[in-house]
């Protein structure tokens, strides 16, 4: 693969290699790598949403690690101050001035474990990055790192301590995987070979950040025909007039459907997004976005099965690659 601008093909050749590498850590689980993955091509950032002991930070370490670039890991706690995220000006004497001391933010992807565990304030400190790409300390703006991606784990059962994101913050994070129990088999694998010694520490970079970057830039020629952007936009727009859903997806959520879309069909060796794209990214897009009522709650459904029912029952376009 040389130059800047990799085909297509060898985008899901790229990919394949960046999976199989994250499959030997995450044993069974290749539609959670599938969605890290299409996240990443989408210039985005990950929330990975289930109970202790399942894998969620180490498939983040194992998407850090598969790549070449800098990682940097968070630990957010009670006491968590936003500048131990961004960085803070330090007072130097000899010089008698300010320095920056930039954060742990300042990296290609950062992990921010059991994000619910801090402060909003602290939350709100990351999100900005996340957003805007770039920190601003006293009056001083500094870009961040490109690629910049944040993979963000939290706890939903243990509650005591934690402070739950808003809306408004979760629809920051492109898409939401949980990564669940494996099945009987891989579990059986996992203790098989994971048990003498931990896979992560023998996993070894497949690409660079240099090669990420012009990836990223072929996926964003994917070409979207105005047909699949309208099935885009009336699957969004239903979710705002379901009457199980109290706030449906935003536009931002629009905008990154079709982002990870596009990501899709550049993870299928395709030049063009087609609806079967659409509905494979469509639950870990919009599923976390959406507010249930309480007679939905209590009836005991769920934003994936109103996501999923949206996607059974909603007109799809008609084939054609729309060039």
């Amino acid at each position: 693969m040389e130059g800047d601008a990799p085909a297509l093909a060898d985008v899901a050749d790229l990919c394949g290699r960046i999976a199989a590498n994250i499959q030997r850590v995450i044993v069974g689980k290749p539609e959670v790598v599938r969605v890290a993955l299409v996240t990443m091509l989408a210039e985005g950032h990950l929330l990975v949403e289930d109970v202790p002991g399942v894998g969620k930070t180490s498939l983040a370490k194992a998407l850090a690690r598969s790549i070449d670039c800098s990682v940097s890991r968070v630990q957010f706690t009670p006491d968590l101050l936003p500048g131990d995220i961004t960085g803070m000006s330090i007072y130097n004497r000899q010089t008698t001035e300010f320095e920056f001391r930039p954060g742990p933010v300042f990296a290609n992807i950062v992990i921010a474990d059991e994000i619910n565990r801090a402060s909003p304030k602290t939350q709100s400190a990351l999100l900005e990055c996340m957003a805007e790409h770039q920190v601003t300390v006293d009056g001083a703006t500094y870009a961040l790192a490109s690629p910049f991606m944040v993979v963000a784990t939290q706890n939903p059962i243990e509650m005591d301590g934690t402070y739950p994101l808003p809306e408004a913050q979760r629809d920051r994070f492109t898409t939401r995987v949980s990564v669940g129990y494996p099945d009987l088999g891989a579990e059986l694998a996992m203790v098989d070979e994971h048990a003498a010694s931990d896979p992560l520490d023998i996993l070894r970079p497949v690409v660079d950040a240099r090669l990420v970057r012009s990836v990223i830039e072929a996926v964003r020629r994917v070409h979207v025909s105005p047909e699949v952007r309208q099935y885009c936009v009336e699957l969004v727009g239903t979710t705002r007039r379901l009457p199980e859903v109290r706030l449906g997806a935003s536009p931002r959520a629009t905008l990154q459907l079709v982002r990870a879309a596009r990501a899709q069909a550049a993870l299928a060796g395709r030049g063009f997004v087609v609806p079967d794209d659409v509905q494979a990214v469509a639950v870990p897009v919009l599923a976390h976005r959406l507010l249930l009522t309480p007679e939905a709650q209590a009836s005991r459904r769920t934003a994936v099965d109103i996501v999923r029912s949206l996607l059974a029952r909603h007109a799809v376009p008609a084939p054609g690659r729309g060039h």
